[in-house]
């Protein structure tokens, strides 16, 4: 399961008591989870009032920020391509695996310094995050115009008859090049009706060289026709084709445009190359930031939501539950039992009635007698 519960519960005589209880129940007696202790230092309390507005704020940062995480993640997918198997393993938090990193969380003091108030510590978070949201915009948006139109030539290359770039199926010699009344078309013909075209070209106007019409090039569904004519009858020919429905292809032989058109294909796959590289970093990189930051925001939830529900002084334990497969409601009773006497209404209501206390973040779907948040570490099928 990459699915982890983050709790708090109060104090007994001391945490490590609390700690104790929680780990002989759910994890030595009954097998029902893996627990870890969930390290959180001792930040600036402020007064209630900030602490009920910041708990809202802190729910709506929350999202944003896992939102943001999943988006760099998804996106890392897209840009691996055929690599894509590769995704889980690029897909680290400070150079470890997602579960290592949660379960031996330790907050990051240079970066969110606990002397900040706790308010201070979420606009910290939530500029490094909105700046990192905004790059991905900025660099997804470039590449995938890059990949747009690289795909769109090889399509060009690869596509029908009627689409596809001719430059590559035809050469000099095909051409009547130079002449001042003579020009040389290129005609696409269905496959059934080769037989028509054969017998039939010379007739569609008057003015087209006898025995012009050379097959260059076929696929499975049509074939390529070069046919010579006087430049003045031009039109007309396209007409009486199109009713025959012979489809004539805008084509000028120039060497220098053909050359350029290859030259076009070739430099952005190598721009797509260059850029390649670079993007993965920096998708890596700010995956670890986005995820690293998700992780505090929760250690900033819990804090707040504890005090608020304890009370002060701050006094309660932060634990990390991972719980086993098929044990999660079986957990959840147990949890229940051990905490229901903190808030008997959260027991009664199974946990699964909103229980609506303006300022206090407890909208919210799950509601327990003690302090909890999901956490899953899954970001392989990430749906934005």
């Amino acid at each position: 399961m990459t699915e982890y519960w983050l709790i708090s519960a109060p104090g007994d005589k001391t945490c490590q008591q609390t700690w104790e209880t929680l780990n002989n129940v759910t994890s030595k007696q009954n097998n029902l989870s893996v627990n870890y202790k969930f390290h959180i230092p001792d930040l600036k309390v402020g007064t209630l009032d900030q602490l009920v507005g910041l708990s809202d704020d802190l729910g709506k940062l929350d999202s944003f920020v896992e939102q943001c995480t999943r988006k760099v993640s998804a996106y890392l997918g897209e840009v691996l391509e055929d690599q894509r198997d590769k995704l889980q393993e690029n897909l680290l938090a400070n150079n470890t695996d997602l579960a290592s990193y949660i379960t031996r969380f330790q907050w990051d003091m240079a970066k969110y310094p606990i002397k900040q108030s706790l308010r201070n510590i979420a606009d910290i978070i939530s500029k490094q995050v909105g700046q990192i949201d905004a790059d991905l915009k900025t660099k997804s948006s470039a590449y995938n115009n890059l990949k747009g139109n690289l795909q769109n030539l090889e399509k060009k290359q690869t596509g029908s008859l009627l689409t596809r770039n001719l430059a590559d199926l035809v050469k000099k010699e095909h051409f009547i090049l130079d002449s001042e009344y003579l020009t040389t078309l290129l005609v696409v013909v269905q496959k059934p009706h080769f037989s028509d075209w054969n017998t039939g070209y010379e007739k569609l106007t008057d003015m087209i060289v006898p025995r012009s019409s050379v097959l260059v090039f076929q696929d499975s569904d049509y074939g390529l026709f070069t046919i010579t004519l006087f430049k003045k009858v031009v039109e007309e020919f396209k007409h009486h084709a199109r009713e025959k429905k012979f489809m004539v292809r805008d084509f000028t032989y120039n060497e220098e445009e053909l050359a350029a058109g290859k030259n076009e294909i070739t430099k952005l796959v190598m721009d797509k190359k260059k850029q390649f590289g670079p993007l993965v970093r920096w998708l890596k990189v700010n995956f670890s930031e986005c995820f690293c930051a998700w992780i505090h925001v929760k250690a900033l939830r819990v804090f707040v939501e504890s005090v608020l529900r304890y009370g002060l002084p701050v006094n309660f334990q932060a634990m990390l539950l991972h719980p086993n497969k098929k044990s999660s409601k079986r957990l959840r009773d147990v949890l229940n039992q051990l905490y229901g006497h903190l808030d008997s209404s959260a027991v009664q209501g199974s946990g699964h009635e909103s229980v609506d206390i303006p300022g206090l973040g407890f909208g919210q779907a799950e509601y327990f007698p003690y302090v909890y948040y999901k956490i899953n570490v899954d970001m392989m099928d990430t749906k934005i």
